[in-house]
């Protein structure tokens, strides 16, 4: 089977183009043809599909989206339905899957899809069909006043970039893509957690099959024991309110040991989180490490002894979690959008109350008191249940059963 792959980046930038990249590699390890759809950009992985990226579109330049063809062209680019069209007639593909493509692709290429009646599944890595603003957050603080709602909300808030005309275009965007009932023509939405899809539902926008299923590791991942436990907890990721850091800075001053909080990231909270950590005398004790990535990182989430995620917003499925289980690091987990189906409390690592600093130091303090049996113990249930839920050929499976299921709903 030939597959198009749709995702705005063709490099690694997040969790939505390790998802592409490892869906792509688990395909083709089963005979499946991928060909990629995507944008084009200076830090592209080179690619043979190349001929069929689309101009790179900067949504955060204001200055363009003052222009009414640029306000138009992020909302429905005419180019993409063109190129996809070229790729459709070229390569002759039987399915696509959709990861990025709001406002630098858009859904325009839905209509070139229909046009050939190719199957559509559209993976949901954030919450754009249901809130403009996709992170369901407003002024950094969760808000599903739009969810199965008019959009109105996202432009009095200015819950985009806090900006009124970035936030009229979003909400532009999700009335032209309701009125046109373009969700309808996408056959099967994917959820990697089963809020995400619970929250999707409570949407209601589109009469098409929203189904949940986990997102897969790389097909090369090596599973395996600690073989060194360094005195840190790690913190990996953006540096931005939603993701709680401070909630865990405040937590790590109720922790009784010597082991630091390592915080790998950058990001636009970055200064406040070194004025909060001066300004609390936890310099020794909480280390702001910048950015990493590649095998410095991969060592450093190897040899930590757990791996924290403070979210304050509805996290997916964060590849963060997956992959410190993979490695055999508990993780410990705020109780927030798609985290708790990833932790086992209490077995694979602990989950604590959402923005509560003392739940947290709590938990820290019972993971670090732990002797090395109970230790190995929750280590090994974090691999086995890694294995078991993230696994690519089930993956595969899965894909292969709906794509069928499609097919067979089609013939009807």
């Amino acid at each position: 089977m030939k597959i198009v792959l749709v995702n705005k980046f063709h490099y690694r930038k997040g969790g939505s183009e390790t998802y592409c990249f490892t869906l792509a590699e688990s395909l083709m390890n089963r005979g499946h043809e991928v060909v990629y759809f995507a944008m084009e950009d200076e830090k592209n992985f080179p690619c043979e599909h190349s001929k069929y990226f689309v101009s790179n579109v900067d949504y955060n330049n204001g200055g363009a989206l003052n222009k009414a063809k640029a306000a138009l062209k992020i909302i429905y680019s005419k180019e993409s339905k063109d190129k996809m069209t070229q790729l459709i007639q070229t390569e002759k593909p039987d399915l696509a899957i959709f990861n990025l493509v709001h406002r630098q692709i858009t859904l325009s290429i839905v209509d070139a899809l229909s046009k050939y009646n190719i199957p559509i599944m559209f993976v949901m890595h954030d919450l754009i069909c249901a809130c403009p603003n996709y992170t369901m957050l407003s002024g950094g603080m969760l808000c599903e006043k739009c969810l199965g709602k008019h959009f109105i909300n996202c432009v009095k808030n200015k819950c985009v970039k806090n900006s009124t005309i970035k936030s009229a275009i979003a909400m532009f965007e999700a009335d032209f893509y309701q009125f046109r009932k373009t969700y309808n023509n996408i056959d099967t939405y994917i959820t990697p957690s089963g809020f995400y899809k619970k929250k999707l539902d409570e949407a209601c926008f589109t009469k098409s099959s929203i189904i949940h299923m986990k997102n897969p590791l790389p097909i090369d991942t090596v599973y395996e024991l600690p073989q060194k436990v360094g005195n840190y907890i790690l913190f990996f990721g953006r540096l931005s309110q939603e993701k709680g850091i401070l909630t865990l800075i405040e937590a790590m001053k109720k922790v009784k040991n010597d082991d630091e909080l390592w915080i790998l990231g950058n990001g636009p909270q970055r200064e406040e989180l070194e004025q909060f950590i001066a300004g609390n005398g936890l310099s020794t004790k909480v280390k702001l490490l910048g950015f990493m990535i590649g095998a410095e990182l991969k060592s450093i989430v190897a040899e930590s002894k757990a791996v924290v995620l403070p979210s304050e917003w509805y996290e997916n499925g964060p590849y963060s979690v997956m992959e410190a289980m993979s490695k055999g690091r508990p993780v410990i987990a705020a109780n927030i959008g798609g985290l708790p189906e990833m932790v086992e409390d209490g077995v694979s690592g602990y989950v604590f109350e959402s923005k509560n600093a003392n739940d947290l130091s709590d938990k820290l303090n019972k993971l670090l008191a732990l002797d090395e049996e109970n230790y190995m113990r929750m280590s090994k249930a974090a691999i086995e249940k890694a294995k078991a839920d993230f696994n690519p050929d089930n993956y595969v499976d899965f894909i292969i059963d709906q794509y069928n299921k499609i097919i067979l709903k089609r013939g009807k």
